[in-house]
């Protein structure tokens, strides 16, 4: 789309894609500089907490996503013009590709948008009914341009489903209730998988650079042009992502906020549903997914849920070790007690029953992702779990690659 204004003998915009990555190296700087900056100002604002997994009580600025997101935006406001340069020089371009401008202008809106709300919450502390509302409201300005500049809702049926639904389903409103889903869930699959230094913007960073080298693969391809934009937003992602995990990384200086996870979330939520590949998208999101089909139980209550279920630090070994639920047995319905005994017989979930004066209590561990490798590999320090979990990110990253280039054969003609 973007690149389809140069000429027909070039076949990758490599200029803009060069301009795009030397503005991002200086927004990776910016990053760095900006945030130590602006410390003092977050902490007298009280946008600060506590690190619960420290033994130092020392405050630390919050909402520093805000930050990154910020240089984000600066670069591509700047960058604007680059990918149509070709209109405004020579004779290359036959008229202006207004679709394509509203493309890269609603995809920044959506964006901007997501900033502000997830900045929003962290000021404001919202419920969860909101976390799921604000990205949907978000969402609107995206499905908006996907609706006037492409408006197609028909997908490919996978090989064991054609001879019931056909080669090829129209999906109608539906498809834009998956895309506005979509968007839920890359902002809040982030923010649950949580609660240690440098996890959200690690897992965040590895994410962008699956999908940039997803796109890259695929620029030689029959869909350049989707890829090509994809790359516009996910370099300078990456590079100011990668300045904040620098202050993020352990000991964290600063945390990212709920501010970074929705920004992050939208933004791969733009470029996989303008960029026409959400699905694979989704598999670089593999980590996420099983985060949140472990936590559902707890995200749903069926399971009681505590506020916090971020690891539970032992101050005498310095280590991490499961944070626990605790609750008396008759606050746990039918459903519940199915869960928690299931869990446990396939060993997913640590569960002690005690009796406290006339009650029985349950304990169990609380249902994340870094729960359960705590439960599998014992207690260990902060920063060898952080590596462990951006290491699960990598291989979740190289199954999705397997899966992508080989396992797909066998669901769709490539």
């Amino acid at each position: 789309m973007l690149s389809q204004f140069y000429e027909k003998t070039v076949p990758i915009p490599v200029l803009p894609l060069a301009i795009n990555g030397c503005m991002s190296a200086l927004g990776c700087v910016a990053t760095i500089k900006l945030i130590p900056a602006f410390k003092e100002h977050f902490i007298g604002a009280r946008l600060s907490g506590v690190d619960m997994n420290k033994a130092t009580k020392k405050q630390v600025p919050e909402s520093q996503g805000v930050i990154s997101g910020t240089v984000f935006l600066i670069i591509l406001f700047c960058f604007i013009p680059v990918p149509f340069l070709s209109c405004f020089v020579g004779e290359q371009c036959q008229g202006f590709p207004h679709n394509e401008f509203v493309q890269f202008i609603g995809a920044l809106l959506a964006i901007c948008c997501m900033i502000f709300l997830g900045f929003a919450d962290d000021v404001l502390n919202l419920r969860w009914r909101h976390k799921l509302l604000l990205p949907t409201m978000a969402s609107l300005p995206l499905l908006m341009v996907y609706f006037t500049n492409f408006g197609n809702t028909v997908i490919v049926v996978p090989k064991p489903f054609r001879a019931l639904l056909g080669i090829h389903l129209d999906l109608g409103v539906l498809y834009y209730v998956y895309m506005g889903m979509l968007a839920v869930f890359c902002t809040n699959a982030i923010n649950i998988l949580a609660g240690i230094n440098g996890i959200e913007s690690g897992q965040a960073l590895f994410i962008s650079g699956s999908i940039c080298i997803f796109n890259l693969l695929e620029l030689s391809g029959e869909y350049r042009d989707d890829h090509v934009f994809s790359l516009y937003f996910m370099i300078p992602f990456f590079f100011t992502t990668l300045g904040l995990f620098y202050h993020n990384w352990y000991p964290s200086s600063v945390f990212v906020g709920d501010t970074f996870c929705y920004f992050a979330g939208m933004t791969f939520a733009v470029v996989g549903i303008l960029g026409h590949f959400s699905k694979t998208m989704l598999l670089f999101f593999i980590p996420q997914v099983i985060n949140f089909i472990y936590s559902l139980p707890q995200l749903f209550h069926i399971v009681p849920c505590p506020r916090h279920r971020l690891p539970r630090l032992n101050a005498e070994t310095g280590k991490l070790g499961m944070s626990y639920s605790k609750f008396k047995r008759k606050d746990l319905h039918k459903l519940g007690h199915f869960v928690v005994n299931v869990a446990e017989k396939l060993w997913l979930l640590n569960v002690q029953r005690g009796q406290e004066g006339d009650d029985e209590f349950i304990e169990v561990n609380n249902m994340t992702l870094i729960n359960l490798v705590l439960k599998l590999i014992g207690p260990t320090h902060e920063k060898h779990l952080t590596t462990i979990m951006l290491l699960i990110q990598v291989l979740g990253s190289v199954i999705a690659f397997g899966i992508r280039y080989h396992l797909v054969r066998l669901f769709y003609d490539v």
